[in-house]
């Protein structure tokens, strides 16, 4: 971690000492700027039950410029797309290095980051989409489109747990 600005190596310091429930984030063992995470979908939301796996990356010229993330696993929801891409405004031109300070106390930027985007899961925004087809799904039929959205989750926690089946009996 030496070779990393003291902001960043402070924020994974503290990630690590106090992680926050229903996410966790993992740097890279090669590339600090690099993090593996893990977003819980939100009770009474959509995404209920589901795990999203996504990457976070902190380009050099964080913190004056935000981190990149993106989700790894498919999700129906209008703000983010087939890519993953997440539409948020603090991901954009809501962006201030000062996100991080609250109280006079260093919180954890990601923390602030990954929390905004699980609660973007709770609460998604078809008039501000990023998946236009999603979005006006969500916004002519959105009992629907929440149908499908847990679906999808439901879909993927069956393919899991499949998938552990058959490991078990491999091994």
């Amino acid at each position: 971690m030496n070779s990393l600005p003291k902001r960043i190596a402070k924020e994974i310091e503290r990630l690590m000492k106090e992680p926050v429930p229903g996410i966790q984030a993992v740097p890279h063992d090669d590339n600090l700027r690099y993090f593996d995470v893990s977003i819980e979908g939100p009770t009474q939301s959509p995404f209920e039950g589901g795990n999203f796996k996504l990457e976070l990356f902190l380009p050099e010229e964080y913190p004056m410029a935000p981190p990149k993330v993106r989700f790894l696993n498919k999700i129906y929801h209008p703000n983010i797309d087939k890519l993953g891409r997440i539409c948020l405004d603090i991901l954009k031109d809501k962006w201030s290095p000062a996100l991080q300070i609250r109280t006079g106390n260093f919180v954890i930027l990601r923390e602030k980051v990954l929390l905004s985007i699980q609660a973007l899961l709770s609460a998604p925004n078809p008039d501000d989409p990023l998946a236009n087809d999603v979005a006006q799904h969500w916004k002519e039929n959105e009992p629907d489109a929440i149908l499908t959205g847990k679906d999808i989750v439901r879909f993927s926690v069956s393919e899991k747990m499949d998938l552990g089946i058959r490991q078990a009996k491999v091994d």
